[in-house]
């Protein structure tokens, strides 16, 4: 990344880092399409040029004329066009302007990094059953340990102490769900691992791996579960194992699918990023009865599915009886170049965090951080928001690079270049998802 970008991005990240709340931009429509002039043509998809916007109101369900059949691995389009350029409608007069407010000032998401081997790491790798291969770093051959033992230090306050009592207590008789991709299955795994000692064993189970995954505490009458929901919006990507597909197809104006399984838990944690940087998506509306689907770049179509998703948050969530997060991007490493200019790596062989302060990668995506804080900005104190972005770009150390379970085979001449099949998305466990968890932890 040049010079001149890497400040450009910083000086954007320093508007937008609080999430300031954005104005909100149009009412719910009472109806599926309403036809409006836009001439500053501000939609999903920038380049277009047609001064009349078509809304789609969301989640229609049973109330359409129409009743979508739910996609699966196996959907394909009959055909596809360009971008039409409809919207997302959604919107609720009852949702209270401003964040939920916190019961301090401070930020507790500026800060730094402190080594800390008195108290970290939280739990062992090696105690927790319910570990995921894939990132189990140090059963597969990572011998320097140093990544367990970071501790975030708020710059003007501390994180209040993680306590696993406290934390079952809050979660007695309720359901913890997290939905999202594998970077917040990895958030659920952690969060499993922080929690599970204390329960007997005989007291404790795990659902097989399914959409929905389910640990149990009997002794709390209290579930942590998973949600595999990697776009939120309904896909022919929601196979928790067979997602790896040629052509992802998206209903863009539904969460009913997802939201039948997520609407009765009483907390929420909700992510989406890395699959929208993979390319074009197929968009196949629910009222489309031909197979009939158009193309849009992936910030465009995360978008849509954020505003599909935002109306679910706006008509069902009242913030007295549910509590819901969104926790923003997760970065990548990709480049050794943005942190050590001059460098042709990645995050192999990394054993440091970043001592940059404000340092900002292109792993992390501005535009689409500015879209989520739009949509985050009109939700209120619907939601809060869970900014692990800026802490966790200083951690290039923490991912699994090689040291994990690959599924497929590696061939020779990528074992010679281990920095070929290198893991810089995922994060080590113990680790950066823990962190994670402790303010989610101090903001419940």
């Amino acid at each position: 990344m040049k010079e001149a970008d890497v400040k450009t991005q910083e000086a954007d990240l320093r508007k937008i880092r609080c999430y300031s709340q954005a104005p909100v931009l149009f009412a719910m429509a009472p109806i599926q399409q309403v036809h409006e002039e836009d001439p500053s043509n501000q939609g999903p998809n920038h380049q277009q040029h047609a001064t009349t916007v078509t809304y789609v109101k969301p989640n229609l369900g049973t109330h359409s004329n129409f009743a979508p059949v739910l996609l699966d691995r196996f959907s394909t389009c009959n055909s596809t066009s360009e971008y039409s350029g409809k919207r997302i409608r959604w919107g609720d007069s009852k949702v209270e302007k401003g964040r939920r407010k916190s019961l301090e000032s401070c930020d507790v998401f500026a800060g730094k990094w402190v080594f800390d081997r008195e108290s970290y790491p939280l739990y062992n790798e090696s105690d927790c059953p319910y570990m995921s291969d894939q990132l189990a770093c140090h059963k597969h051959g990572r011998s320097d340990l140093g990544y367990q033992h970071w501790r975030w230090q708020p710059h003007d306050c501390n994180l209040k102490r993680w306590n696993v009592t406290e934390m079952w207590e809050k979660l007695r008789g309720k359901r913890l769900m997290f939905v999202g991709d594998s970077l917040n299955r990895g958030q659920w795994i952690s969060m499993v691992c922080l929690l599970q000692s204390v329960i007997p064993a005989d007291k404790r189970s795990m659902s097989p791996n399914a959409p929905l995954t389910i640990f149990r505490a009997e002794e709390y009458n209290a579930t942590i579960e998973f949600l595999w929901a990697p776009l939120l919006v309904d896909s022919n990507s929601d196979d928790p194992v067979n997602h790896r597909l040629d052509e992802r197809i998206m209903r863009p104006d539904s969460v009913l699918k997802h939201s039948s399984k997520w609407e009765h838990a009483d907390i929420l944690v909700f992510n989406s990023y890395l699959w929208w940087r993979q390319g074009p998506v197929k968009l196949l509306w629910s009222a489309e009865e031909n197979g009939a689907c158009e193309e849009l770049d992936g910030l465009g179509a995360m978008e849509l599915a954020m505003g599909a998703w935002a109306d679910w948050v706006a008509s069902k969530v009242d913030p007295q009886k549910k509590r819901v997060f969104f926790v923003t991007m997760s970065p990548t490493h990709l480049w050794s170049r943005e942190w050590e200019p001059g460098s042709n790596g990645n995050c192999y062989s990394e054993k440091m965090p970043i001592d940059w302060e404000g340092y900002w990668g292109s792993g992390s995506d501005m535009p689409t951080m500015r879209m989520v804080e739009k949509v985050l900005g009109r939700l209120g104190s619907k939601v809060s928001v869970l900014n692990i972005t800026q802490l966790s770009e200083y951690r290039k150390d923490g991912h699994p690079s090689i040291y994990r379970k690959f599924w497929e085979t590696l061939s020779p001449e990528q074992l010679s270049n281990p920095k070929s099949y290198s893991d810089c998305i995922h994060w080590c466990l113990p680790g950066v998802p823990d962190v994670w968890n402790e303010l989610l932890f101090h903001l419940l």
